[in-house]
């Protein structure tokens, strides 16, 4: 297919997007860089991890998209006596049959919300490795595929540490997305106020099923990346690597560890979410800086210097994209 052809395609097939988005703000208020993310999440087919404090409407958001489609939702609380077989499910014995029937968890589900999930200890924590990376979950001898679309949302508060257990970094790397979720502005506010004192139900319709979602999923694999473009993706993950290749010295006693090749597949995909999001056909430089830090800020580990300097990731992920040469 050539460009103006998949042009085409993204137009026609990115309409339910813009359905999508207005269900979701029939509830939510603003958080346009929220929603807009949890739809690229739906597209390129990641997981994502939303951090902010209490009460910024995290859960809200995604059980609204959760209403806005016709999938199955579950929402699990994580708190430190979780289980794994709480999670996945478990064997259970049938003394009648002298046999053991298969219990499933809840994580044989569409969409996910693991609230908290940095309340949990870490065995219930690596309970989501296999589903979120291979999308199947093993109980007992047997293997069980998840149905698609399999998308875990997860949250976590990141000024309250007292009882958590921070997630370690192959956990973190499984989301291909970190989201920092910040305050609204003032008029958004009083319109939540609003809006979430007065007598009406808000309701939100489904709007999108499954099958949409598999069809705009094969339209965004279509999406062209220029050589050029995927010269700039490996650049900026190298850069997380090595700085120094890129002229950006100050930075290498600064990071511990870079991104992984997951986070290039990822970058990639993400920006052709995007792409597909802004009804493009083709993915631009601009696509990949703007999807950048949300894909970045969780995978490069900052060493006790940076920390020392009061450096944060996104700091060190905006130097990387002001160093890089943009093609």
């Amino acid at each position: 297919m050539d460009i103006k052809e998949i042009n085409e395609l993204v137009k026609k097939e990115s309409v339910f997007t813009a359905q999508l988005m207005s269900e979701m703000g029939k509830v939510i208020v603003g958080q346009q860089y929220l929603l807009e993310r949890m739809v690229i999440s739906i597209l390129a087919n990641g997981h994502i991890l939303l951090e902010g404090v209490p009460g910024l409407a995290k859960t809200l958001a995604v059980k609204t998209l959760a209403s806005a489609m016709k999938t199955r939702f579950q929402r699990i609380q994580f708190t430190p006596d979780l289980l794994p077989a709480d999670l996945v499910g478990t064997l259970i014995y049938n003394p009648a049959s002298s046999s053991f029937t298969v219990k499933k968890g809840p994580v044989f589900s569409n969409i996910i919300l693991a609230d908290e999930i940095n309340r949990a200890p870490a065995k219930v924590q690596s309970a989501l490795l296999e589903a979120m990376q291979e999308r199947q979950v093993t109980i007992g001898e047997t293997t069980y595929p998840l149905e698609e679309p399999f998308l875990v949302l997860a949250t976590q508060n990141p000024i309250e540490q007292e009882g958590t257990y921070p997630l370690p970094e192959a956990q973190v790397d499984r989301f291909m997305m970190k989201l920092k979720i910040t305050y609204p502005k003032r008029d958004e506010e009083k319109l939540i106020l609003e809006r979430m004192t007065s007598d009406d139900t808000l309701k939100v319709s489904p709007v999108v099923g499954p099958e949409d979602i598999k069809r705009a999923r094969h339209t965004v694999a279509k999406i062209y990346t220029d050589d050029k473009v995927k010269n700039y993706i490996v650049d900026i993950v190298f850069a997380t690597r090595e700085p120094a290749t890129f002229g950006l010295e100050n930075l290498k006693p600064l990071i511990a560890y870079g991104g992984s090749p997951r986070a290039t597949i990822y970058l990639a995909q993400a920006a052709k979410a995007y792409a597909f999001l802004q009804g493009r056909g083709y993915v631009t430089p601009e696509d990949v800086k703007t999807i950048g830090p949300d894909v970045l800020r969780h995978r490069v580990i900052l060493t006790y210097e940076a920390e020392a300097e009061d450096m944060t990731s996104d700091d060190i992920v905006k130097q990387i994209f002001d160093g890089v040469p943009v093609p």
